[in-house]
């Protein structure tokens, strides 16, 4: 029986096993947590039904492995091409919601879906399509790096605009992006000088975004909070207590208390939910999945064959394990409150779909490099047999 399993999985799923071995390990997670988390939530808006959003989480995450495993199955060097075009789809779909999406929270970043009637953010688009396409052309252009006009500027531009307009609405995304691109720039031997050209065009324009945005004050108030500590944001205040609870093995599946209490237990401060209930042993196992996760993405990266390839993997995973750092951070009062969720883990609909595609194209990157070097091989033995034979 276990033979056939490992057989099947050898069959039909590609890539790298580790990565396949974490993102399951987290899904599994995700869907006991939110169950958990969402148990008062349930009861409160479904009469009592509380398996209603255990069974639409679980179905998202499914939903996720499948769209991760479609990824994973075509060639990594099609994800140049599709990032160019999502990019010219996303530049105006951010546009016309910040002027006519869905309010949530005094911003404008949900459009919903006519037919399916599904909410999802335009960011999550344009997050991918700018790192694939930051990466294509960073790929293009390694042999003239230095060309400021021809190599560097379309770079520069459109980190610039991308992110400026995904702070209109969600300026702690947009940072996370900035910084992901600047990672980016700087393991794609960008000279440091153009890296801080980026630094001085990217700050310009999130600045831009935060005086003209809808978010400017909330983001302002939130740091001069963190700073000054003056005064404990009530989310903060009961993240604080819950993790201070949960001691070193916590309190036991389900037996969080203080998910009647904190703001978005089952998205934004889920990691609290985690601590409380399976203590620092739960959430020391959670940081080491997203560590090992962030290593095999960069082992990707130091094994690839093709520059693009690397460069994808390395932005990819920069992106995903960045924003878990940052969610966990805020959970520890290592930060101010983002509003961020926890990539895998955190209750979502259509961000557990992009996550997944992401994981995906970081899978087809490790699966197209181990054919090519399977190939290379191949055409190595088959060379040197004809030499012999001659």
């Amino acid at each position: 029986m276990m033979q056939d399993v490992k057989l099947w999985f050898d069959r039909n799923l590609k890539g790298d096993p580790i990565i396949w071995g974490i993102v399951i390990i987290l899904s599994v997670i995700s869907i006991v947590v939110v169950y958990s988390a969402t148990g008062s939530l349930a009861f409160k808006y479904t009469g009592g039904n509380t398996e209603k959003y255990l069974i639409d989480h679980s179905i998202m995450v499914l939903t996720g492995l499948l769209v991760m495993w479609v990824a994973h199955k075509i060639p990594y060097r099609t994800f140049g091409l599709i990032g160019k075009f999502l990019l010219v789809i996303s530049i105006p779909l951010l546009f016309f919601t910040y002027v006519f999406g869905s309010t949530v929270n005094e911003a404008n970043r949900w459009l919903t879906i006519p037919v399916i009637n599904k909410a999802f953010q335009p960011s999550d688009i344009a997050k991918l399509a700018l790192i694939a396409t930051l990466a294509s052309l960073l790929a293009r252009n390694q042999k003239n790096i230095s060309d400021f006009r021809n190599a560097f500027l379309p770079m520069m531009v459109v980190i610039g605009l991308v992110c400026g307009l995904i702070g209109l609405a969600n300026m702690s995304t947009a940072v996370l992006l900035l910084t992901t691109c600047l990672l980016l720039l700087l393991i794609g031997r960008v000279p440091v000088k153009y890296i801080m050209m980026v630094v001085l065009v990217g700050s310009l324009f999130l600045t831009t975004s935060i005086l003209i945005g809808q978010r400017g004050s909330t983001f302002f108030s939130r740091i001069e909070n963190f700073v000054s500590g003056d005064e404990l944001p009530f989310q903060a205040e009961q993240s604080f207590i819950a993790i201070s609870t949960g001691g070193i093995t916590g309190k036991g599946p389900g037996k969080s208390e203080q998910r009647n209490t904190l703001p978005h237990p089952y998205s934004d401060f889920i990691y609290a939910i985690i601590i409380e209930e399976y203590g620092l042993v739960g959430g020391a196992t959670v940081l080491f999945l997203y560590m090992a996760l962030l290593f095999r993405g960069m082992r990707i990266v130091a094994s690839s064959t093709k520059p693009f390839g690397g460069l994808l993997s390395a932005g990819l995973s920069f992106a995903l394990v960045l924003q878990a750092m940052v969610n966990m951070a805020v959970a520890v009062g290592l930060g101010p409150i983002t509003g961020l969720p926890l990539p895998l883990l955190s209750m979502g609909g259509t961000s557990l779909v992009f996550t997944g595609l992401s994981l995906g194209i970081i899978l087809s990157v490790s699966r197209g490099d181990h054919q090519d070097l399977m190939e290379n091989a191949t055409e190595g033995n088959r060379i040197r047999k004809g030499f012999q034979t001659a």
